[in-house]
């Protein structure tokens, strides 16, 4: 099942009466009252959207929603009676998208989930157009006989001999290797994984280097970064890289940089690998 709007909230009857409203509009929403029916729900279901109340039943929104981060990046939505800064704040560094206070009005809220489900309509259109101009550019390195012309041909042939000189100096890992022998990291996509160099500086063997897994969106925000390693990246450009989408807000971001530095810097607190320009977006130095 297909669901646009789902609403998790132990306040039954509010959230029938946002269901119906909803619907009303043409915003298909289904509620839940717990956490572990909301998990139940998207292990079976997909989401556009959450609502999320902070105040449930054995468990918390909080926790809920780092749950949910864990597997899946759709926006989520707090809506809760609590107005502190701070819960404000927690909402957002775990990775909620905005945060609306009860009592809400319908047809704010219905303006605020509409606005929200464009966007992502819009980013998904934006990234299949991406993708197929993409593979209209590659098609168009090909002849009409589908082979590669001989200036291509003699620049794969110098790719070919560094990528062997590359591998002929490290260790197998399962795949080619992103990442530089002389750079702080190395990537491996295959393995979906970052070696580490355990001594910053000179040259270090692959003894010397900690290999470090990471989930499929931490290695693709990684590898964006890499690749335009010592140049600012915006926050727009990594939303669409990483997740199609050049509108999601910065709580699904800030919580995938705080993770990726918690796994890779000395002190994710000071961190010296992932920069965060302020106000534009991160850069990855080295």
């Amino acid at each position: 099942m297909d669901v646009q709007c789902l609403i998790v909230d132990d306040e039954v009857e509010l959230a029938q009466m946002t269901c119906e409203y909803f619907e009303m509009f043409g915003v298909s929403c289904k509620y839940v009252e717990s956490a572990r029916e909301c998990l139940a729900f998207l292990a079976e279901n997909t989401v556009g959207l959450i609502l999320l109340d902070i105040n449930l039943v054995n468990e918390s929104g909080f926790s809920l929603c780092k749950k949910i981060r864990e597997t899946l990046d759709i926006p989520i939505l707090f809506i809760s009676a609590r107005d502190s800064d701070s819960d404000v704040l927690i909402a957002l560094n775990i990775g909620g998208d905005d945060y609306i206070k009860k009592p809400y009005s319908l047809s704010v809220l219905l303006a605020k989930v509409q606005v929200v489900l464009k966007r992502m309509e819009a980013g998904r259109r934006a990234a299949a157009c991406i993708k197929e101009e993409a593979l209209q550019q590659e098609a168009g390195r090909m002849d009409g006989t589908g082979t590669v012309n001989d200036a291509e041909m003699d620049g794969g042939a110098d790719n070919v001999k560094g990528a062997g000189s590359a591998a002929g100096s490290g260790t197998d890992q399962g795949g080619a290797d992103a990442g530089e022998q002389d750079g702080p990291l190395r990537l491996a996509e295959e393995k979906l994984c970052v070696y580490l160099k355990k001594n910053r500086t000179g040259a270090t063997s692959s003894a010397e280097e900690q290999e470090i897994p990471l989930k499929a969106k931490e290695f693709a925000l990684l590898k964006c970064l890499y690749e335009h390693r010592g140049t600012i990246v915006t926050k727009e450009q990594l939303f669409l890289s990483v997740w199609g989408d050049a509108f999601y807000s910065d709580g699904t971001l800030n919580v995938h940089i705080r993770r990726l530095r918690e796994k890779l810097e000395e002190d994710p607190s000071d961190p010296r690998l992932i920069k965060t320009i302020w106000g534009t977006g991160y850069m990855l130095e080295g």
